[in-house]
């Protein structure tokens, strides 16, 4: 489960990744809603039995506090005295940006072995193949907690619990992925379950990606996740 720690570079690239999927200005961070989205994120990660590391919750507390500054009613001389309580957020949140930015410009650089050295391969034994754009793990992440949201939904109603079997719960969803076809990411959990369910799910899926035996599917950021089975 160690792949889950790796989704995110630390608390700053987590705050970024909200920020820039909802087109957010940084110098005008809504501490309110991005408190709230962070928080979430850190719920899915104790909902599946991860540690998370420790800078997580020093910046789920330095969010708890901006936000607590910015509700107390202040006086306009006061106002004009006092910085911004995001500053400090804004200006580190930059300086990452920065050096992301800085980073992946490097990364993007041709390298001797990745990227000069060419593979050849005979014509007559050439394939066509439509080669489709990744699925981030972090697409992953909130398409999952978005289920988590909906089975908790359904949680009060659970009179009692049924045992259930990761290993179970991956043949159920290879019998769903027969005939080769594409089936939503989210279509695959049942919501009436509630969270338990959509965990054992959940992880049935990440084992059988594990195992090469289906394949995620998404044709462009941010868009619905597809799933279907690996050809033979």
């Amino acid at each position: 489960m160690e792949v889950f720690l790796e989704a995110f570079e630390g608390p700053l690239d987590l705050l970024l990744y909200l920020i820039r999927k909802q087109n957010i200005n940084i110098l005008d961070i809504p501490v309110a809603e991005i408190t709230r989205q962070y928080m979430g994120y850190v719920e899915l990660m104790q909902s599946v039995r991860l540690e998370l590391a420790a800078e997580y919750l020093v910046m789920a507390a330095m969010l708890a506090e901006i936000k607590s500054r910015m509700l107390l009613p202040r006086s306009a001389e006061v106002e004009t005295e006092e910085d911004d309580p995001r500053a400090e957020l804004i200006r580190r949140l930059q300086e990452y940006e920065r050096f992301k930015a800085a980073a992946e410009g490097i990364d993007g650089l041709s390298r001797v072995g990745r990227d000069v050295v060419v593979p050849k391969l005979d014509a007559p034994e050439a394939r066509a193949r439509k080669l489709l754009p990744d699925v981030s793990l972090e697409e992953l992440l909130m398409s999952m907690a978005e289920v988590l949201r909906r089975g908790d939904m359904f949680e009060s109603h659970q009179v009692s619990r049924e045992a259930l079997s990761t290993r179970e719960r991956m043949s159920d969803v290879l019998e769903r992925l027969k005939g080769g076809g594409f089936v939503p990411f989210v279509e695959l959990f049942s919501a009436e379950e509630g969270r338990l369910g959509v965990v054992v799910t959940f992880m049935a899926i990440l084992e059988l990606v594990k195992e090469s035996l289906v394949e995620l599917v998404q044709n462009e950021p941010f868009a619905a996740i597809h799933v279907r089975a690996r050809a033979e």
